[in-house]
């Protein structure tokens, strides 16, 4: 995949993961699929409503809607996740780092304050 495609399916999925209703969604289906009905049922939101928070997950490869007969559940694709953690995972470093350097002072603090007692 191009870097400019790999650039744009991660700002449409972290755009889906912006709202804290389609997040909340993403944790239901990774227990297992789900209709509309079943999705919408902790949320005071219409069905309308659920439903254009999963257009925006489908569009996003988060969520993939099935069909059998009559009923259409919603399964959770993780692999733009995969592709987040990915991106994430070329700064763990920094993250390392301040943490390495905060153990330090945190370390120096605890000896300073032994010393002075």
């Amino acid at each position: 995949m191009s870097a400019v495609l790999e650039d744009d399916r991660l700002t449409e999925t972290f755009a889906a993961l912006a709202n804290p209703t389609r997040r909340a969604i993403l944790a239901r289906l990774a227990e297992g699929e789900a209709n509309v009905n079943d999705l919408a049922e902790p949320f005071a939101m219409t069905l309308p409503a659920i439903s254009r928070h999963l257009k925006v997950l489908e569009r996003a490869g988060l969520v993939t809607r099935g069909q059998r007969a009559q009923f259409r559940p919603c399964v959770l694709n993780a692999e733009p996740l995969e592709e987040v953690a990915s991106w994430a995972e070329q700064y763990r470093h920094a993250w390392d780092d301040r943490f390495d350097r905060m153990a330090d002072y945190l370390h120096q603090i605890q000896t300073d304050e032994r010393e002075q007692t």
